[in-house]
């Protein structure tokens, strides 16, 4: 059996229901996990700008992913010969969005505790006070 590329590892990783969404340099392709269809088109177009921003910047694969917990954080990896793959630049952008995207990332882990976890906003909400 011939070897998975990256991009199809991470096509089969994106099938789990964990993932949120993913851009890929090679694929030139942004991936928004059909379990999200619902959230608004404002969000929907601000996680894709975002992915595939990150991704023109400093290349590779950019994936949003929950925990167990409804954490939500972000990975990047690249294909071992893609020497045009930014490593450190891809830390400091993380750190960036960390910081410039903080309540849309509280928001979605809101979003994911409430309507894939069905845990109880109002206890959700306690918790941020």
């Amino acid at each position: 059996m011939p070897e998975k590329s990256l991009s199809e590892e991470y096509m089969d990783m994106f099938k789990e229901e964990n993932v949120l969404c993913a851009a890929s340099t090679y694929e030139q392709k942004f991936y928004l996990n059909q379990r999200f269809q619902g959230l608004p088109e404002s969000i929907k177009e601000e996680l894709q700008i975002m992915s595939v921003l990150f991704t023109t910047e400093v290349g590779g694969i950019f994936t949003l992913i929950y925990d167990d917990e409804g954490n939500l954080s972000m990975e990047t990896q690249a294909d071992e010969e893609d020497i045009l793959y930014d490593e450190i630049g891809s830390v400091l952008k993380v750190k960036q969005l960390q910081e410039t995207k903080k309540e849309l990332f509280e928001s979605l882990e809101l979003y994911y505790k409430t309507f894939i976890l069905h845990q109880d906003i109002s206890d959700l909400l306690k918790e941020d006070e």
